[in-house]
């Protein structure tokens, strides 16, 4: 399993208290729902000391960059994002495909359907483009450009 180690931090916006767990799972490469029950476990099993790690996780660890959070700091209010903007997000997300139930990413059923819808929306990118360059308005268009 290869991991991309970075800095730890915590992610608020897919954590149920604070976000530790969901930070650790993102920082492991794990799903969430893993750590949360570890966790959890281990609370319940008398290790009292995940109580102190967790909240000390909580004070010490920033939250992860790029958050909503992080971005609420710097936006006053909620602009929806543009048509632009979200193909945008579609064309760089990278897709992830879990091998194994407790890696983080997509079940490969789900990563085949993203890959799918992400492909449909370039072939009618190229579509578009090629409609273009074959039509008289293009090729009138480079004539007066060459003048």
């Amino acid at each position: 399993m290869k991991t991309r180690r970075g800095e730890l931090y915590r992610i608020p916006s897919q954590g149920r208290v604070a976000g530790v767990c969901a930070g650790i799972a993102d920082y492991f490469g794990w799903e969430t729902w893993l750590v949360r029950i570890l966790v959890v476990s281990g609370v319940l099993l008398g290790m009292g000391w995940f109580v102190v790690i967790y909240v000390a996780g909580w004070f010490i660890l920033d939250k992860k960059p790029g958050t909503a959070e992080a971005k609420g700091r710097k936006q006053k209010r909620h602009v929806p994002p543009t048509k632009e903007e979200i193909e945008e997000d579609v064309a760089t997300e990278s897709i992830k495909v879990k091998a194994r139930i407790w890696q983080a990413g997509e079940p490969p059923k789900q990563a085949f359907h993203d890959i799918r819808r992400k492909y449909n929306g370039l072939e009618q990118q190229l579509r578009h483009m090629e409609r273009y360059v074959t039509s008289p308005e293009f090729t009138v268009s480079r004539e007066i450009n060459k003048l």
